[in-house]
């Protein structure tokens, strides 16, 4: 079974925002699990004990050739007694990436279908044809949002954390979005800082919590400035920033989705968006396996 382990929440000690005054903290998500970490382990949570409950031994999902998500499966079905599928996006590349050699290291079974298919992930003849190649399977989404998702990531916050006025995260799928706005105060502020290119976010968000019947006790904002060019895609500014913030607070960020929710937040404290006494929670939310496989496509070295 997942077992957490424990999340600090530090402070980030910076000049600039004492003068301002403003307090930020970092929820160091990346802890809580060696290998199915951040917000993964809580969106995969109670997937694992609906699967259980169904009599399931095979968990099955969707994913990129370097997805946190299926990497994240691989290693909660290892250590929760489950065998594991991934299909993966796109043809075989040989040798594997480190995040697919991990994967495989974990038992994970890889099967890899073209981009059109890919498309045909939630048709239900496509899953059928799937259940007649590998057998009876328990479906995990396509980064793992679904309703037992945000029901794990709205534990993410807990009592202790009524003194904060803003939280900020990064948003994929928008699982972790949902269950943080399901779990804010009336008093409080989610900042969501979308890692994807284009204005649909905005959409998908409302579609999600309109689908979960989520009406947020606080306010929520979406930011879909800070994308750096898309999913998966950076420029110089911000691997230089990656490297500022480790130098500055020994913190690896991850380049998909932590490190753009990060800048970001930052660029809004300089530009005075935060009040003076503001208390800010950043989420990190893990994908550090994912840095390694970035450093090699692209030959940087980024801290791990």
């Amino acid at each position: 079974m997942l077992i957490p382990q424990e999340i600090s929440t530090q402070e980030l000690d910076y000049p600039l925002w004492k003068q301002k005054g403003i307090q930020v903290f970092i929820r160091r998500l990346d802890q809580v699990h060696t290998l199915a970490s951040g917000n993964k382990f809580f969106k995969l949570k109670y997937n694992l004990e609906q699967a259980r409950k169904e009599g399931k031994n095979t968990l099955l999902t969707f994913g990129g050739a370097y997805s946190n998500h299926i990497y994240a499966t691989a290693a909660a079905a290892k250590a929760s007694g489950f065998n594991s599928i991934g299909i993966i996006r796109g043809e075989e590349t040989l040798p594997l990436n480190p995040t697919l050699n991990a994967v495989l290291v974990q038992g994970m079974v890889l099967h890899y279908i073209s981009r059109e298919e890919y498309r045909r992930k939630k048709n239900l003849d496509f899953l059928d044809q799937l259940k007649s190649s590998f057998g009876d399977f328990y479906l995990v989404p396509e980064g793992g949002t679904n309703e037992l998702a945000v029901r794990g990531t709205s534990e993410i916050l807990n009592k202790t954390d009524s003194g904060y006025t803003h939280f900020a995260t990064s948003i994929g799928t928008g699982g972790t979005f949902a269950g943080l706005a399901k779990s804010i105060g009336a008093q409080q502020q989610l900042l969501g800082f979308s890692s994807l290119k284009g204005e649909f976010i905005h959409g998908e968000i409302a579609s999600l919590l309109d689908q979960f019947n989520i009406l947020p006790k606080g306010r929520i904002e979406i930011f879909d400035t800070y994308h750096f060019g898309g999913y998966g895609k950076a420029n110089d500014d911000l691997i230089g920033f990656i490297r500022w913030f480790y130098r500055e607070f020994g913190i690896p960020l991850d380049p998909v989705y932590t490190s753009k929710m990060m800048y970001g937040l930052i660029d809004l404290i300089n530009k005075d968006y935060f009040l003076e006494g503001s208390k800010i929670m950043a989420l990190h939310t893990g994908g550090l396996q994912g840095i390694a496989g970035f450093n090699q496509r692209f030959g940087l070295s980024l801290p791990l």
